[in-house]
């Protein structure tokens, strides 16, 4: 009778788990559909930071803003300590930094990370001074429905878990226990997988991601500071350079050339016997 009991319970929590998604899933039709950017509601407005369910209860937004900025400045280190100030101030922290050297330029690189609410004006801080931008790219992703549907499936879970562990405090059979175990175990695993989504989505939406690119043109060194007579001494020292190399290539075959000097001395020789 026991038995029969706890998979009785077992399959009612499974049809639970399917009837919690399925309830989920049609909480996030009508959610996407009250997802107005501004919304009167009585006599009072909501505005882009959040906006009200049907209960009456206040959401807020959840908003991943990313920038990426490339400029050219007549003093890398000058740039650099703007932007350090401008770090302290925003309370940011630089995540990494590179420099190194193109095709005709020297540049450095940085990743600032820096709390959402401070984007705006820390942009504007850099900003300060930069006559053009060669790449300026400021993006912001909606993830509000996205968030909220990872939340509502991990609270389903949760639900489910404690369900489950109920069934195994009820639980008298050793199959009984596997199985339910074996049940918790993927959920577990479900959840976690979930709350690592959030708690990654969450430090997106906190701190925002800026990529400042700054460089310094530099003139090629050939053709531009050297002179004419500078041109002329550089001729004659690879002249020089030249007949060097040749007397040293001769030295190095001093032995076949003695030998090349010996054979025509012998034949001159002989060829004039003959012609005696």
């Amino acid at each position: 009778m026991k038995s029969k009991l706890i998979i009785a319970l077992l399959f009612f929590a499974v049809l639970s788990c399917k009837k919690a998604d399925a309830e989920v899933s049609q909480d996030m039709a009508i959610t996407a559909v009250k997802l107005p950017a501004k919304k009167l509601i009585g006599s009072e407005a909501i505005s882009n930071s959040g906006f009200k369910d049907a209960e009456n209860t206040t959401i807020e937004q959840k908003i991943i803003k990313n920038g990426n900025l490339r400029f050219e400045t007549e003093n890398l280190e000058t740039t650099y300590e703007q932007i350090k100030i401008a770090v302290k101030k925003g309370k940011a922290f630089i995540q990494n930094d590179s420099e190194g050297k193109d095709y005709g330029s020297i540049y450095r690189r940085i990743t600032v990370r820096i709390p959402s609410q401070n984007f705006d004006s820390f942009i504007k801080d850099i900003s300060t001074g930069v006559t053009y931008f060669d790449n300026k790219e400021i993006n912001s992703e909606d993830v509000t429905e996205q968030y909220i549907d990872i939340d509502a499936r991990l609270k389903a879970k949760k639900k489910l878990e404690n369900r489950y562990i109920e069934l195994l405090s009820k639980a008298t059979k050793m199959s009984e226990m596997l199985a339910i175990e074996a049940q918790l175990s993927a959920i577990r695993e479900e959840i976690e997988a979930k709350e690592g989504q959030l708690r990654y989505m969450q430090n997106r939406i906190s701190l925002s991601t800026i990529t400042i690119e700054f460089y310094k043109t530099i003139a090629e060194e050939r053709g531009v500071t050297i002179s004419y007579g500078a041109k002329v001494w550089n001729a004659f020292k690879s002249g020089f350079y030249g007949i060097s190399n040749f007397f040293l290539g001769l030295l190095e075959v001093w032995p076949f050339i003695i030998i090349a000097i010996a054979l025509f001395y012998f034949i001159r020789k002989r060829f004039k016997k003959k012609n005696k």
